[in-house]
């Protein structure tokens, strides 16, 4: 009266060991779920880390690139300001050039002047 009417119905003592053994292996199912979900979050990290270390790396490549340029036109006008300083140098040195050999034919007539006496031979 008492006996179960279908199979399923039917309960089966559990060996403690045999349970044991069952809650093992249901963790064991979880933790390659766990490891896969740790290794995603790993992966991830280092590709948002990566990524944005790149984008860094890009900014700073072109802000450097940006400061070349500038320093190639700074040196451009510098050049270019001591090309006319030189120029300018040049234009003086030619207009003295002549003046150099005229003190050197009026040597002589300095040198009357330095026998003279009086208020001028002080000038």
């Amino acid at each position: 009266m008492n006996a179960p009417t279908s199979a399923s119905d039917k309960s089966l003592p559990v060996h403690p060991d045999v349970e044991a053994e069952i809650r093992k292996l249901a963790e064991e199912t979880k933790r390659p779920a766990q490891l896969e979900s740790e290794v995603e979050r790993i992966r991830s990290s280092i590709t948002r880390l990566t990524s944005s270390s790149i984008d860094g790396l890009q900014e700073l490549t072109s802000e450097l690139q940006e400061l070349q340029r500038f320093l190639n036109s700074e040196v451009q006008r510098v050049q270019g300001e001591i090309d006319g300083a030189l120029a300018g140098i040049n234009i003086i040195i030619d207009t003295i050039a002549p003046w150099k050999s005229g003190p050197a034919s009026a040597a002589p007539a300095s040198a009357a002047r330095a026998v003279r006496a009086g208020p001028a031979a002080k000038y």
